[in-house]
């Protein structure tokens, strides 16, 4: 099934939260990872992971390592399927306007 752009999922319509979810494409990262990859600072990156959450996009996972806490995000097979469903979506939409040209 093939996403519509009237139904592009709230997960996707922020700059932010399309770097989170296309970092987290390529496997698990760390907080600081994800802070580094999308250069944003740590009260964005948390409020943004934790809306991916809401949404069933992400998981979180804490835990410590030598004696400092550890937080990783994971992305949900509904994230990827989303996101793959957002990749088809603006693929379809390019090719659409490369074929007018």
């Amino acid at each position: 099934m093939l996403m519509e752009i009237h139904e592009i999922p709230p997960a996707f319509q922020t700059r932010l939260r399309i770097a989170i979810i296309s970092a987290l494409v390529t496997g698990e990262k760390t907080f600081t990872e994800l802070k580094d990859i999308t250069q944003s600072t740590d009260g964005n990156l948390s409020v943004q992971v934790s809306k991916l959450e809401e949404y069933g996009c992400v998981t979180c996972s804490k835990a410590f390592e030598n004696r400092k806490p550890k937080t990783t995000y994971t992305l949900t097979a509904l994230g990827l399927q989303q996101f793959a469903e957002y990749v088809d979506m603006l693929d379809k939409i390019l090719k659409g306007y490369k074929s007018q040209d």
